[in-house]
């Protein structure tokens, strides 16, 4: 799961990361914002850049494991 967790006690209710969202992660309920479908996240950070309060937690390890470019084993 990318998108972790929404700090509510930061969190003002802005819905910039409702609106911004293109995988639909977040969800309204009345006028709060909360994760709907967090394992949708892309990892874009873009709620994360939206957000005024600094309220989203996103875990920045890659969905899928990089190669070691070090190890010695062959294709």
């Amino acid at each position: 799961m990318a998108i972790e967790r929404i700090d509510y006690e930061k969190c003002i209710n802005c819905h910039r990361c409702y609106d911004i969202c293109p995988m639909d992660v977040f969800g309204l309920l009345g006028e709060i914002v909360f994760l709907s479908y967090p394992a949708d996240c892309a990892r874009c950070f873009l709620c994360k850049r939206v957000c005024p309060a600094n309220a989203i937690t996103i875990n920045a390890l890659p969905v899928v494991p990089l190669p070691d470019p070090f190890s010695n084993h062959e294709p």
